[in-house]
């Protein structure tokens, strides 16, 4: 049987429902929809998608270094945004994370976010280990 393991840390925000930030499976690394919650409060980071998206990528690399990956391992992404007229903003501060190589991506404006959240993000990744 496959080993299914979870990949999480203290500087991950708690999950808001019955899910788990990140799963290993082998070499691949399925991470949850990351929002811009500061691991400290619980709360969304002032300051709009830019900063949330911001948070959400730092989330998503805390994730992924619990699981023995980087960004750079990242294969596939897809964004969630409340308002795809913020797409240029968003796209902005990630290509400020994923410079060389970025990872497939989807993007699509959904009728509403958890926590009121501006942008979520998931992605799969690929460890080295």
């Amino acid at each position: 049987m496959i080993e299914k393991r979870v990949a999480t840390s203290p500087k991950v925000p708690k999950p808001v429902a019955p899910y788990s930030p990140g799963i290993r499976v082998g070499e691949l690394i399925f991470l949850a929809g990351q929002l811009g919650l500061d691991s400290s409060t619980g709360s969304l980071v002032p300051g709009g998608v830019e900063a949330e998206t911001r948070q959400a990528l730092l989330n998503m690399q805390n994730v992924l270094e619990a699981a023995g990956a980087t960004l750079e391992n990242v294969v596939k992404t897809t964004v969630f945004l409340r308002d795809i007229g913020e797409f240029a903003k968003m796209n902005a501060v990630y290509g400020e994370f994923f410079t060389d190589k970025p990872p497939a991506r989807s993007a699509f404006q959904v009728a509403a976010l958890p926590l009121g959240a501006a942008v979520e993000i998931e992605a799969i990744a690929i460890a080295d280990e």
